[in-house]
């Protein structure tokens, strides 16, 4: 068995099934987290960043992510973006950094009048 990061020994691992509907509506709540910020206006530009495991798991359905980021941005938000293998960064505000695996994280641009 092969895991993306380490782990300490006596460490608890679970098996998990892919749910394809709840990775895609993942994806749609990370576009809305990003976009609350700005409120009325949409964004210029989103930065996509998915993880490999993702793709993996979505297989020929990875396009429906995208789509669901669309859906919530809108048509005027330029997208652009990448496949990672992880993420390192707090999951809330004050928290401590750490690696995340198979997220959708999205970065909002927007510049002001």
């Amino acid at each position: 068995m092969t895991f993306a990061g380490d782990l300490r020994e006596g460490s608890l691992a679970r098996l998990m099934k892919a749910n394809f509907n709840r990775l895609v509506d993942g994806a749609a709540d990370a576009a809305r987290q990003s976009f609350g910020p700005l409120h009325e206006t949409a964004p210029d530009l989103a930065i996509l960043i998915s993880c490999v495991g993702r793709k993996m798991v979505l297989g020929q359905r990875v396009e429906e992510e995208v789509e669901a980021v669309r859906d919530v941005l809108g048509d005027s938000t330029a997208l652009a973006g990448f496949y990672s293998y992880g993420e390192i960064s707090p999951f809330t505000p004050g928290a401590r950094c750490e690696l995340h695996n198979q997220t959708m994280t999205i970065t909002t641009i927007h510049e002001a009048a």
